[in-house]
């Protein structure tokens, strides 16, 4: 039994571990890209990024997948998602990156923001051009202030990782949970769904030692 319990929280650990990756390689870089639309100087651009932040981050998450899993099927007759695991994962996927590119994008936002004006005057006077004064100072400075609002969130998606369960993606809590119902021929356990906690503590360890150390080297340069 034990066997077969640790077989399928595995399973379900892979997909976790696949969507926490997944979302960070999409929601890093748009996050800088909505950032740049909040901060344009283009005015319907700005509140556009502005009000599709401003939504994102006021509704909650599982309702977003809700919406994009569900809703375009409903509209348009069929849904767009491929069928089986791989639709599902692939909708949490997007509502993920979407959801946290939103949240990243005014830690961006803030720490550029946050980068004394007098810097930048003092690379003008330089003779640095527009984009030699965003990569070589105001990109290194934001840096340093965002790493740790930034370790919050991605903290924090490890544990958010859990609501693809919504859509039935089978996420290591789906994992856990489907031996309450008798899914591989056992019914009631309870036990396996506690045991994902050690997997989240054990996760959520190795990321948060992983930002500390990131945090310490860029203290070291600051």
């Amino acid at each position: 039994m034990f066997m077969t319990v640790l077989g399928a929280l595995n399973e379900g650990f892979v997909q976790t571990l696949k969507l926490f990756a997944v979302t960070l390689i999409g929601a890093i870089p748009l996050g800088l890209v909505i950032a740049f639309g909040s901060m344009s100087r283009f005015t319907p651009l700005r509140w556009l990024s502005r009000t599709v932040v401003w939504i994102i981050r006021g509704t909650p998450l599982i309702l977003q997948l809700y919406i994009l899993f569900f809703v375009p099927g409903m509209v348009l007759g069929r849904s767009p998602w491929p069928g089986g695991e791989t639709g599902r994962f692939i909708a949490a996927a997007v509502a993920f990156i979407i959801n946290y590119a939103c949240y990243f994008s005014e830690i961006y936002r803030g720490g550029i923001q946050g980068v004394p004006k007098g810097q930048q005057e003092a690379g003008q006077v330089l003779g640095m051009t527009r984009r030699q004064i965003f990569f070589k100072i105001t990109l290194l400075q934001m840096i340093k202030r965002i790493v740790p609002p930034m370790s919050n969130e991605v903290i924090t998606l490890v544990k958010d990782t859990s609501m693809a369960r919504v859509i039935s993606m089978q996420e290591i809590i789906w994992a856990g949970y489907s031996f309450m119902k008798g899914s591989h021929g056992y019914s009631g356990l309870l036990w396996p769904l506690f045991f994902t906690g050690v997997y989240y503590l054990v996760f959520n360890g190795v990321v948060t030692v992983l930002l500390e150390r990131l945090e310490k080297k860029l203290a070291y340069f600051a």
